[in-house]
């Protein structure tokens, strides 16, 4: 296979260094098997170069696992994330070794990590929909049930899902991040972008999801035919253009995170189609997820 036939996006090889996976399938001077370790900020950015004012492409979530294959002299990793593949440049200080393997996921939009089993007690850090985390044991008092979590912290019980437990409806997961800021390459709450909308919305509900629109469209659902204009949606359908991504909140109207509101949104597809026809083209493509 051709190193064109590889998306760099989602193979982690470069002129000079490349995942050991790949030795036969590319060129490079060094071969490496990567050191896998984990998130321990809220979200990490990934990068397109090693440096704060570079391209940010995605984000990795608390508790996932990267794998390592450089680390600079300035404290920046190139690295792969386990989830969707996706490679980029992290800073080390956001990453941690592996640890307990985590157990649960976070449920709702943001829930808080309290210093100690108590609602007043301090707030150590926030965390998103989707981040992971290793429950170590279980506390209470008058106002609430908590999860203790590894290395340390409460989290109150009701924001977490065990990892195997999945949400039904995940435009309605989406739902929630209405008023959401855009913010390219975003994946939380904070700041988010139209696939990184619909990747963590569907795999709140355990269905895997590649990271870019593009990837999306090729891999997702079942694709419905457009050669006649648009045919009858339905919620959960996704509607595809050069570049964007937005998902049906019913027969008629489009929920999505995009830069025209600066955030995420619900509109009439009629509308949305003739704005966005103007600057990126018609619709490609539509993916009805089963």
């Amino acid at each position: 296979m051709s190193v064109k036939e590889l998306d760099p996006r989602l193979n982690a090889f470069r002129p000079e260094l490349a995942d050991i996976a790949l030795k036969g399938r590319v060129s490079a001077k060094r071969f490496v098997p990567g050191q896998e370790l984990r998130v321990e900020v809220s979200q990490a950015s990934v990068r397109r170069a090693p440096s704060t004012s570079a391209r940010l492409e995605t984000e990795a979530l608390h508790g996932e696992l990267v794998k390592v294959f450089e680390t600079t002299a300035d404290g920046w990793v190139w690295a792969q994330l386990e989830t969707d593949r996706y490679v980029g440049w992290i800073r080390r200080l956001n990453l941690a070794a592996a640890g307990p393997e985590p157990t649960h996921r976070v449920s709702v939009p943001r829930t808080l990590v309290f210093v100690a089993p108590d609602i007043k007690s301090e707030v150590l850090s926030g965390l998103p929909r989707g981040a992971t985390v290793a429950i170590t044991g279980t506390a209470e008092d008058r106002n609430a049930e908590y999860a203790l979590i590894a290395p340390r912290g409460a989290i109150v019980t009701q924001h977490l899902r065990p990892l195997g437990e999945h949400q039904t409806d995940w435009v309605g997961v989406a739902e929630s991040f209405l008023g959401a800021p855009y913010l390219w390459g975003g994946k939380t709450m904070l700041g988010i972008d139209c696939s990184g909308l619909v990747q963590v919305s569907l795999a709140a509900a355990g269905i895997a999801s590649p990271r870019d629109s593009d990837m999306q469209e090729a891999a997702l659902g079942e694709a419905l035919h457009i050669d006649a204009g648009l045919p009858p949606l339905q919620r959960g359908d996704l509607v595809f253009w050069k570049g964007h991504v937005g998902m049906m909140l019913d027969a008629d109207r489009l929920l999505h995170a995009n830069a025209h509101h600066m955030g995420v949104t619900i509109e009439p597809l009629a509308a949305a189609v003739e704005r966005i026809r103007k600057r990126l083209g018609p619709v490609t493509g539509i993916k009805r997820i089963s």
